[in-house]
Parts: structure tokens; C-alpha cells; sequence
């Protein structure tokens, strides 16, 4: 028997190889890939600056609120000051995280989206020029070797058939001589065999004229199909490249770090919290509200019916429920008791405030009294020398013996 043949051995696997007919089409794929990855790049780019715009308004938000409540609050002095320096820092880094945003949409995305455009030209029938033209490239580039293949696949396919062929005629003619045949039957199934083994061996000399023929275009082939992925691997490296390069540039605006403003924030926050000092802060409130608090200690001071007096009204509406001041009193010889006025001390004060409180039936026995002790009535208009007072505010009357006035009015 001619050939090796076994009806039992399996055909290799096809091989998953670039070489193989209409493999490249992964390289194909990968143009129409890049193009859809610059549209994941862009949305990237603007997701992260959404983000970016949401925190840096956090910042805001927070640094207003809270420079409310503390300025609002209970602390003081230095303290508080390092306080309100963190609000200022998260205003600063609020701002450098809306330029950051402002970069990647401004610089990063419309660099992408230029690019994109000026390396994909759609066409009108769909699908890109790029891709069209690498495809047409290696279609013309593989068209003779997939030929050849073929004729050599067809040449295969009947060497092995004959082969088969040829296995089953040796058998039967095998059994026969072990079998009652006659001579004419032997001599037909010799004749067959003698036929098959022919076939076989035409077969076999088309299959190797094939193969021969497939490996001389081989080199061609491999030398025009490198050619076209050249070209297609070059498109990739800008690609690749400039990917590389926007990449970097989104580092650059996201890395606060290497700003010279950013670093200046937390040195000036440093050193306003540093810059903070407990024992001034202490000291301070001593000074203002403690121990150190300037004090009109109670002394021994003659009776003055001309020292400022406070008038409080009871009135019928909660509106009108306040004090009237007296201001500017001059005695009767005209000399304003500026001295003896700012000698009172607090707590004077506060008992004038309630022992000047009069109702309606008191003052008359006050004006009365007045009279007996050889004062004037100030509010007395026949009188020669009144006391002239300036109103601080507007007041209607509410009773017929009270006055309306306008402030300012004296």
C-alpha cells in the first residue's frame, strides 16, 4: 500500500495562528477598539470631573457653615483664629479642585476628542476608513495563499479518500484467498486493488504538486500580510503613545502635590494652628471678662438731682415696651455734669433703674415734690430754664398727658 494513511488518525487542529485564513481580523477589530476606547477615556476623564466639581462644593458648603458656627461660638482669641484657618484651607484646596475639574474638561477631554477625531474618519456607509482600508489590505494580501490553500485542501482530501480506498480493496482481496472464490472473482478484486493503489499514487503526486506550490507563494504571502499589519501596529503605537500622554496629563492636574499653591495652603494652615497660643487666649479673657475687667468700686458721692435718669413707661402694647434715655441735662445754671455722670458706678446704675420707675399718680407727687425742694419741672414749658433732653428714638403717645416726638427731636 502507497502513504501512510490510517483511517483512524484525526486531522491536526486548526490553529488559532494570524497566518490563518481570516485571522487578521483581530487586528481589524483593534482599529474600530481604539475608537471606542477614546469614547471610555472621555467619559473617564468627565466622570472624574464631576467628582472633582461635587468635592471642591462640599468644601464650600462646609467651610460656610462652619465658619458660621464657630465665628457664632463660644471659642475666642488665637484658638479660634486656627479654627477659622481650616475653613480658609478647605476654600483654597475647594478652588484647586475646581481648576483641577476645569483642566481635564478644558485640556485632557477636548484633547481626546480632537485626536479621536482627526485619527477616525467615518465613512457614510458606516464603519471607519481606517479600518476599511486595513481590512482591504490584508483580504489582497492573503487572497493568492488562500487559494493555493485550497486547491491543497481539495488535493488532500482525495489522496486520502484514495487512500481509503485503497485499504478496503487490499482487505477484501485479502479475505478472498481464505474464502471459496473463483479464479474470476480473485482475478476482479486484484484488478481493483492494482486500480485503487494507481489512484492512490496520482493523488498522492497532485497533493505534493500542491503543497509545493502553496510553499513557494508561503514567503509572499507572509511578506505582504506583515506589511499590512506593520501599517496597522504603527496606527496602534500613536494610539498607545498618545493614550500614554494624556494619561500623564490627567496626572499632572490630579497630583495637588507638585502645585506650589497647594503646598502654601497646609503651610499656612501650619502655621496659623502653630501660631495659636493658650496663655494669650487665657489672658485675654481675663483682661475682658475676668479678674482683669476695669471695675467702678462703690465710693461716697453727694446727692445730684441732675445725674442722667433712665424713664421706663409701662405701656399697653409689648411694642412700645422700652427705656427713655435723658440726654444732655444741664442744671439750671447750665453746666452739664460730665464728671459726676461717668462716676457712677454699676451698681448705682442698676438702682436708679429701678428706683426711677414711676406710674402716672407718682409723677404728680414727684413734679410736686420738685416744686417743694425748690427744683424745676423739665417738662414744665412756662418755666424760665427747663432741662432740654434729645430724643433717641420715635415715640407716640399713648395716654393724653404723654408727648409724641421723632428722634433727633429736643
Amino acid at each position: 500500500m502507497s502513504g501512510g494513511y490510517d483511517e483512524y488518525a484525526s486531522r491536526e487542529d486548526a490553529t488559532d495562528s494570524f497566518w490563518e485564513v481570516g485571522n487578521y481580523k483581530r487586528t481589524v477589530k483593534r482599529i474600530d477598539d481604539g475608537n471606542r476606547l477614546c469614547n471610555d477615556l472621555m467619559n473617564c476623564i468627565q466622570e472624574r470631573a464631576k467628582i472633582e466639581k461635587a468635592y471642591a462644593q462640599q468644601l464650600t458648603d462646609w467651610s460656610k457653615r462652619w465658619r458660621q458656627l464657630v465665628d457664632k461660638g463660644p471659642q475666642y482669641g488665637s484658638v479660634e483664629q486656627a479654627w477659622m484657618a481650616m475653613m480658609t484651607e478647605a476654600e483654597k484646596v475647594s478652588d484647586l479642585h475646581t481648576e483641577v475639574k476645569n483642566n481635564m474638561m478644558s485640556e485632557d477631554f477636548e484633547k481626546v476628542k480632537n485626536w479621536q477625531k482627526d485619527s477616525y474618519h467615518k465613512q457614510m456607509m458606516g464603519g471607519f476608513k481606517e479600518t476599511k482600508e486595513a481590512e482591504e489590505g490584508f483580504k489582497k494580501a492573503q487572497k493568492p495563499w488562500a487559494k493555493k490553500l485550497k486547491e491543497v485542501e481539495v488535493a488532500k482530501k482525495s489522496y486520502h479518500m484514495a487512500c481509503k480506498e485503497e485499504k478496503q480493496a487490499a482487505t477484501r482481496e485479502a479475505n478472498s484467498k481464505g474464502e471459496a472464490t473463483t479464479p474470476a472473482e480473485q482475478r476482479k478484486l486484484q484488478d481493483k486493488l492494482d486500480k485503487c493503489k494507481q489512484d492512490t499514487q496520482k493523488t498522492k503526486e497532485k497533493y505534493e504538486k500542491a503543497l509545493d506550490e502553496l510553499n513557494k507563494c508561503t514567503p509572499l504571502y507572509m511578506e505582504s500580510m506583515d506589511q499590512v499589519f506593520s501599517q496597522c501596529q504603527q496606527f496602534e503605537e500613536k494610539r498607545l503613545a498618545f493614550l500614554k500622554e494624556v494619561l500623564l496629563d490627567v496626572k499632572r492636574h490630579l497630583n495637588l502635590t507638585e502645585k506650589q499653591n497647594y503646598v502654601t495652603v497646609y503651610r499656612d494652615l501650619e502655621q496659623a494652628i502653630t501660631s495659636a497660643s493658650p496663655e494669650e487666649d487665657l489672658k485675654w479673657f481675663s483682661n475682658i471678662h475676668g479678674p482683669g475687667m476695669h471695675m467702678n468700686w462703690p465710693k461716697f458721692e453727694e446727692y445730684n438731682p441732675d445725674l442722667t435718669h433712665t424713664i421706663s413707661k409701662r405701656e399697653k402694647s409689648k411694642k412700645f415696651n422700652e427705656e427713655v434715655m435723658l440726654t444732655n441735662v444741664r442744671a439750671p445754671g447750665g453746666n452739664v455734669q460730665a464728671e459726676d455722670r461717668g462716676s457712677v458706678s454699676s451698681y448705682e446704675k442698676n438702682q436708679a433703674y429701678s428706683s426711677n420707675e414711676w406710674s402716672d399718680d407718682e409723677q404728680k407727687g414727684l413734679n410736686s415734690g420738685s416744686d417743694t425742694n425748690g427744683g424745676s419741672n423739665p417738662f414744665n414749658e412756662d418755666g424760665g430754664e427747663g432741662v432740654r433732653v434729645k430724643a433717641l428714638y420715635d415715640y407716640e403717645g399713648q395716654e393724653q398727658d404723654e408727648l409724641s416726638f421723632k428722634a433727633g427731636t429736643i
